[in-house]
């Protein structure tokens, strides 16, 4: 489990493909800011991007890990096949405050930037979100975008899917990789896990539409 707190940005530093066709995945080396690692240990998990993957092998004198990541995963996921900037976060631990929100790690579908400007003092992010997903975002409710915990604050149901608003304030700016979208960018999606849950309690043994 983890929060949507990003505690570190990092690097995809090398993309090493695992098997020649395109049902093999790649193995990731990625940079961590100094004393990141000093905690991991092997098979421990850290989200990029808000992907959960798994430490295969780490250098903490060097801050560099590995990860390796599935031919699935790189589908169903943006911005983890090739070498770029990635949101960090280690796994919470039982301790922990719970800064953000309850959050998997388990990509729910990818969104397209469709608006990122300056308003005010902040900025305003709107994605197109995929129809499958609509239904779970709500004003103020909460959403996690390359693994940041943001809160929706408008929502516009399309033909094509549901356009949510995001304000993000400076802070959140120049501690994430949030700063580097632009129009047409992909974003991983997850969305509230209560919700997740409501959805199923409200739909267990219901007969779908004829």
């Amino acid at each position: 489990m983890f929060t949507g707190i990003i505690t570190g940005v990092g690097a995809i530093v090398d993309a090493l493909p695992l098997g020649g066709t395109a049902t093999h995945g790649k193995r990731l080396t990625v940079s961590a800011p100094a004393g990141f690692l000093d905690d991991v240990q092997l098979g421990d998990s850290i989200a990029l991007n808000g992907a959960c993957m798994t430490v295969t092998s780490f250098d903490a004198a060097a801050s560099r890990f590995t990860i390796d990541i599935s031919a699935e995963s790189l589908d169903k996921t943006a911005g983890l096949g090739a070498p770029g900037p990635v949101n960090l976060e280690k796994a919470l631990r039982s301790h922990d405050r719970l800064g953000g929100h309850l959050v998997t790690g388990h990509v729910d579908g990818l969104g397209v930037v469709t608006h990122f400007a300056p308003s005010g003092e902040s900025w305003e992010l709107r994605i197109l979100a995929p129809r499958s997903l609509a239904k779970y975002l709500a004003y103020k409710g909460s959403v996690t975008v390359n693994g940041v915990s943001l809160t929706v604050n408008r929502v516009e149901d399309r033909a094509d899917g549901a356009e949510f608003s995001i304000n993000l304030i400076p802070h959140t700016l120049e501690h994430t990789t949030l700063g580097t979208l632009a129009a047409g960018a992909r974003v991983n999606l997850e969305i509230d896990l209560i919700a997740r849950y409501v959805e199923r309690m409200l739909t267990a043994g219901v007969a779908p539409a004829a």
